[in-house]
Formats: C-alpha cells, sequence, structure tokens
C-alpha cells in the first residue's frame, strides 16, 4: 500500500535540512577535492570514547569525499599512565617530557604498540583503510638529539628528539593506494642509532609541509588560541603567520608547539593551519566543510587578502 501524501509530504520538510548541510559542504567538497590534510590527534579526543569514535568517522568521511587524510598521533596521557605503571616518574622540562632509556622503551611501547593500534582499529571499523606506521618505518622521520635551552643553558632531556629530516615516500605510496596512513611520532636518529621521542605537534607540521599539504589541523582541549587569556576567552578566528611570530613568546608551554607548529607549516607551504578544539563531536567537519569553521586558522602572509 503506498504511502499517504501528507506522510510524503512530512519526510520531504525533515529530508530538506540535510540536503542544505550537503550543498553547503560543495563549494568546500570541491577545494579540497584530492588534496591532503595532515591531522594532529591529541587532547581530550583521544581519551574520550564517544570523540574517539566520531575522530575516527571524520576522518573516513574526508577520505570517502575525495580528500587525502594522514593522521599524526602522540600520547601523552597514555605514556604518563604507562609509566606510573612501571615506576617511572614523568618530568617535563621547557614543556617537553624528559625521556631516559627506560621510558623511551615505554613511549615506544605506547605509541606504536596501544595509542596507533587503537586508532587504526577505529579507521578500519568503516573499511580496510588504515595502515599504521611510525616515523622509524622507511625513514618517514629522521631526528637528532635535541637540546633545549633553559635560562641560557642547554639541557640533556635524554631520547627527545629535534627532527632533521622528512621522507614522504612510504605515506605518499599509501595514499596512491586509498589508504590512511596513521603515523607515530617517534624517529630515528640521523647520527647515534637511537630512537627518539618526537613532539607530536612538531611531526605533524613538518610532515605537513614536506607532503605539500592542503591543510593541517591540530585538536587541542581548547576552543582557539584566545586574544588576551585569562582576560578574556575571545578567540582568535584568523591570524597571518608575522602576526603568529609576534604572539609566540606569550604562549603557554601547551599551546606553543602546537602555534609554531602551524606556523612552521604555513611557512613550509601548507596553504592553511587551524587549531581546533577536539572536545566538540565532529569538529574537522565542522572545521573543513562549513561556512563558520570553529578555531584559529593561521594563513601564510602572501594570502592575507583572501577569504577562507
Amino acid at each position: 500500500m503506498s504511502d499517504s501524501p501528507k506522510s510524503g509530504t512530512t519526510r520531504k520538510h525533515t529530508a530538506l535540512p540535510k540536503a542544505q548541510i550537503l550543498i553547503e559542504a560543495l563549494p568546500w567538497l570541491t577545494r579540497h577535492h584530492g588534496k591532503i590534510v595532515v591531522i594532529k590527534f591529541g587532547g581530550n579526543a583521544m581519551v574520550n570514547e564517544e570523540l574517539k569514535a566520531a575522530f575516527a568517522q571524520d576522518v573516513v568521511f574526508l577520505r570517502h569525499a575525495g580528500l587525502k587524510p594522514v593522521v599524526v598521533h602522540g600520547g601523552g596521557p597514555q605514556i604518563s599512565a604507562a609509566l606510573d605503571k612501571h615506576g617511572i616518574v614523568s618530568e617535563f622540562k621547557a614543556g617537553l617530557r624528559v625521556t631516559t632509556e627506560d621510558a623511551m622503551d615505554v613511549v615506544r611501547m605506547v605509541l606504536a604498540g596501544q595509542v596507533q593500534r587503537e586508532l587504526v582499529g577505529l579507521l578500519n571499523q568503516h573499511g580496510p583503510l588504515a595502515v599504521g606506521l611510525t616515523g622509524e618505518d622507511a625513514h618517514t622521520i629522521t631526528a637528532t638529539r635535541h637540546t633545549p635551552e633553559i635560562d641560557g643553558e642547554r639541557v640533556d632531556i635524554g631520547r627527545v628528539g629535534e627532527i632533521t629530516a622528512i621522507d614522504t615516500g612510504a605515506i605518499e605510496a599509501l595514499l596512491a593506494d586509498g589508504r590512511i596512513p596513521v603515523v607515530s611520532s617517534i624517529a630515528r636518529s640521523q647520527d647515534d642509532g637511537h630512537v627518539y621521542n618526537v613532539n607530536a605537534d612538531t611531526a605533524a607540521a613538518a610532515l605537513a609541509a614536506a607532503l605539500g599539504a592542503e591543510t593541517l589541523m591540530v585538536l587541542t582541549d581548547v576552543e582557539g588560541l584566545y586574544e588576551d587569556w585569562p582576560n578574556s576567552d575571545e578567540v582568535i578566528s584568523r591570524l597571518t603567520a608575522a602576526q603568529l611570530e609576534k604572539l609566540l613568546p606569550e604562549l603557554s608551554s601547551g599551546m606553543a608547539p602546537k602555534m609554531e607548529g602551524c606556523l612552521h607549516a604555513v611557512r613550509g607551504g601548507v596553504t592553511t593551519a587551524r587549531v581546533i578544539d577536539g572536545r566538540v563531536q565532529h569538529s574537522i567537519l565542522l572545521e573543513i566543510f562549513t561556512d563558520e569553521g570553529i578555531g584559529t586558522m593561521v594563513v601564510p602572509d602572501e594570502h592575507q587578502g583572501e577569504a577562507q
């Protein structure tokens, strides 16, 4: 028996907003089609089950919408928990984790064996898409020992690496095969053969620049870069590389590597770099496919007059 005219009308009305949402996404789908987008997965989105599932859906959606997502992850909370279990104290200097030989074994195990595996599993619930690798694989990330300067002196913080080279061959091969690379931020040393812990924000930015990505997206636990924190919670929605460079010295130790990464990316040829609130479900889709966007977007200086 056919539906009554009334039920057909009701169905049309409820479906219309969905159609409008899809149409709003059309110019962004056209703009980003075939482009590489590097996403730094971190913060609350990494530990909250619902946010993790939504993140995986977003990344798979990007892939099926014709983009080429590359996911880079760290694992701060998981590493801290694992170090506690092993009786190793977590210590930070200059915003970076002091990584002893023993701690490095745990870091490597957690990043490549736990966080990456879980993320690959979530993505692959939607099809045979994700492939996990670390910066060690195929010389994807090469590093040297990083000794930050604190109060005018160089400080040894152990197996923490500073990126010296990126080889995008393995990632490009996976993208060409329609896969989603999931990269753990560990690197092999160029000079002593050791494995190093690399800041995931820095690794994501370096990969985005080397891959010629259209966009770098960094998930955080804040709404974006605040105009005058803590006096105001007004978020800066857009700023140029030069404007960001002036603000860097004033940033907190947690936000500094994220914004330095954004600066490095846009100076390295990435069209836009965005810091977005990973506590919002589907924040990636909201940022890429809607007119409003969320978070803070950094653009190269010469693109100052261009629209988002």
